[in-house]
């Protein structure tokens, strides 16, 4: 016993000398310094260096804004998506529950408001717990904590996590500049500012990153709203996130719960009262993940991925695809979007119904656009983002092109053939050649060789007649085919539309200059949905919608007729605001003349026909019985894509049914879907009623005015009535 006592004699001597050196010390700057003097030695670095480098420090520390999660909404406040690296969303101090602020402050650094940013008292109680309890404890305050945290982040944000330095992996260099900075913290922001930059900054969990993400993570509640034992929890967890954690370690959580209460008690923080009735509160956890990225959209899983590749291709984001990345990842970005949410419900149950897992993969999708605007309200398909046992899944949007005007990928399918949704446009051009949409023209002919004297007055040979056989551009149609017999006849042009005749298009364009048909097309925004290029008009199959082009452009397209001949451009982003709440660049309604207007009511009081007595009679339900509505019908030459495009003077949207991801090599012959044996698919048999059952719970939400008539001279004489066809 007597060798065991002088031991602890000798031990006492020693730290009384300890504790008078430290006493002697009157500044925290001295102190500091003076502590970590004995280690440095014997690190092998001289005293006078170790002084120098400390005093060579940075004097100030510019805090950046951390990584902060970015929200994408709708139009109406919906959320979309979250984008983040680190899960955190930043909330001001006084938006925190109280019971978090002095809980961490009581377990963390209960003289925070007491010290200039180190603690000499901290360091001296950490020194003799270490040196007399064999204890591994830390003399970091919550400033030391805040300027780690400030430092790292700034190093992951630039990405250089190979820099990154954890508590346990300070050498002594570290503990240096962590209080050197810390102190010039200090003198730069106020307790409460650099208390609140901390909550905000601190790990608590791989997928919170701040108070306000853990209380959502851990209890599916706000900062705001935290419980004193659940205020107490979420504080004990920022010293081992892992250990303390009550999801996978609870008992341990539980007990740095209660030691965070008793502190909270004994530095009177708390009653009594609150305190027996926190510990003997259980812990109840409500985990609630966030959702991240388009594959865990709340909605409109294509629709996200396409505004992202938007932000990620626009320089107004950064200079380089990387630089733009960590704006929408780490930028606390908040994304309005057009979405209506209301139209994104209805257009994504509606797909789903029609083709939703179908073990043959057919493909459905859903596009409206808004007249008079361009902002896209809908953007739907029948297909899982990611794998799913038993659901069709790809991750190409069918309704976007494949890249964007500068080359960009888009991740579209690049567009499908259009059918006889491209016939209103060259139509279009007859009554904007100052034709009469009542002309009887000539549909009897199906054989155009290469003689034929097609009209190109930007030809070869301007301003002449040209021929296939001196303008291979041209082409030739041998044989053309009706979808029926009995049309090919005499008829009056208009009929020939809206009963899709494929000879009545061909007679008709064999009177029109075909350079107006392509600045007909070109002016209505239409283009090819795998490369950007302009519909070459001059190919004939092009008259016939050879061309694949992507169903929100075929939309828009449409739309313009809608908007009395006024093109605007398709819009995903209304405003778009950094974590500061300053504007970045949105998109804005940016719209221009493309037809003339009487040439556009002239296609809208044809096309409303469609429904009614052409090739879009048999669709249910009957929406014109409702609203005024114009709409166009097409099918691919082996039925392997299906339309029907159909319009108010309030929504556009194009409905799309087939083979969306072989090229249409497949053909939509002999087909079984649902349940239905189809010999044949036709734009007016699946894509016709998705289109008619969503229209008729969007319209209402945007008023359908009635289309205006065209002028009289362009309706010329009244024809001999026509039956409708029978089918």
């Amino acid at each position: 016993m007597a060798k065991k006592k002088k031991r602890r004699s000798g031990f006492g001597a020693a730290l009384g000398r300890f504790v008078g050196f430290l006493a002697a010390s009157a500044m925290c700057g001295v102190l500091v310094a003076s502590l970590v003097v004995p280690a440095v030695a014997a690190a092998g670095i001289g005293v006078s260096n170790s002084i120098g480098f400390f005093e060579g420090l940075p004097k100030e520390l510019t805090v950046q804004p951390p990584s902060q999660s970015t929200r994408v909404l709708t139009s109406d406040g919906q959320p979309i998506a979250t984008f983040y690296a680190e899960n955190r969303v930043r909330i001001p101090l006084d938006q925190m529950s109280p019971y978090i602020k002095d809980a961490i402050i009581s377990i963390e650094d209960s003289r925070f408001y007491e010290h200039a940013g180190v603690d000499p008292q901290g360091i001296l109680r950490a020194v003799i717990a270490n040196v007399t309890k064999g204890d591994q404890q830390g003399a970091s305050t919550i400033t030391q904590q805040y300027v780690t945290n400030v430092v790292n982040e700034a190093r992951l944000s630039q990405d250089r996590p190979d820099e990154v330095v954890l508590s346990g992996q300070k050498d002594m260099g570290d503990k240096l500049r962590e209080m050197r900075l810390a102190i010039a913290l200090e003198k730069k922001y106020s307790k409460d500012q650099i208390l609140e930059g901390y909550l905000n900054i601190v790990f608590f969990n791989s997928d919170a990153y701040g108070v306000e993400a853990a209380a959502r993570y851990f209890f599916g509640t706000t900062a705001k709203d935290l419980t004193l034992p659940q205020a107490a929890l979420l504080a004990g967890l920022v010293n081992s996130p892992t250990f303390y954690n009550p999801a996978i370690n609870p008992e341990n959580s539980l007990a740095r719960r209660n030691q965070v209460l008793d502190e909270m008690l004994r530095l009177r923080k708390i009653t009594q009262a609150q305190h027996d009735e926190a510990k003997a509160t259980p812990v109840e956890l409500k985990i609630t993940p966030e959702r991240q990225g388009c594959a865990n959209a709340a909605m409109a899983p294509y629709f996200c991925d396409y505004i992202s590749h938007l932000i990620l291709n626009n320089p107004a984001f950064g200079p380089n695809e990387v630089e733009r990345e960590r704006k929408l990842y780490r930028g606390g970005l908040t994304i309005v979007t057009t979405l209506d949410s209301r139209l994104q419900a209805a257009a994504q149950a509606q797909v789903d119904s029609t083709a939703g897992a179908n073990p043959d993969k057919w493909g459905a999708a859903l596009v409206t656009v808004q007249p008079g605007t361009g902002k896209i309200l809908a953007m739907a398909q029948n297909t899982a983002f990611l794998p799913e046992p038993g659901k069709f899944d790809t991750q190409l949007n069918f309704n976007v092109d494949a890249r964007d005007p500068q080359g960009n990928d888009l991740n579209g399918a690049g567009g499908f053939q259009t059918g006889s949704t491209m016939k209103p446009f060259t139509f279009a051009e007859w009554l904007n050649e100052g034709k009469s949409l009542t002309t009887e023209i000539d549909a009897s002919r199906r054989v155009y060789p290469l003689g034929f004297p097609w009209r190109s007055s930007c030809g070869k040979v301007l301003g002449a007649y040209s021929t296939a056989q001196n303008n291979p551009e041209l082409g030739a149609a041998d044989d053309l085919q009706n979808s029926e017999e009995g049309f090919y006849r005499k008829m009056p042009i208009n009929y020939g539309l809206y009963n899709s005749i494929n000879t009545a298009t061909f007679a008709s364009a064999a009177q029109l200059d075909f350079c107006g048909i392509q600045k007909m097309v070109d002016a209505v925004g239409l283009h090819s949905g795998l490369d950007g290029t302009p519909i070459n008009m001059h190919q004939l199959g092009n008259l016939l919608g050879a061309t694949g082009v992507a169903p929100l452009h075929l939309a828009n397209a449409f739309a313009t007729f809608a908007n009395d001949g006024r093109y605007c451009n398709p819009i995903a982003l209304l405003d778009i605001k950094d974590a500061t709440g300053g504007k970045l660049p949105a998109q804005t309604t940016e719209c221009r003349d493309a037809v003339k207007p009487e040439v556009a009511r002239g296609v809208n009081s044809v096309l409303q026909d469609v429904l009614v007595r052409g090739s879009g009679f048999w669709i249910q339900p009957k929406v014109h019985d409702k609203w005024p509505t114009a709409a166009k019908t097409g099918t691919s030459n082996n039925n392997g894509a299906t339309w029907i495009v159909g319009y108010t003077s309030g929504l556009a949207t194009a409905s799309f049914f087939g083979d969306a991801l072989e090229g249409q090599k497949r053909a939509g012959q002999n087909v079984t879907i649902n349940g239905t044996f189809y010999p044949r698919l036709d734009g007016y048999m699946i894509a016709g009623p998705q289109w008619a059952n969503y229209m008729l719970k969007a319209v209402p939400l945007y008023p359908a005015a009635p289309f205006p008539g065209p002028p009289q001279s362009m309706i010329g004489p009244s024809p001999t009535p026509t039956p409708a066809p029978k089918r």
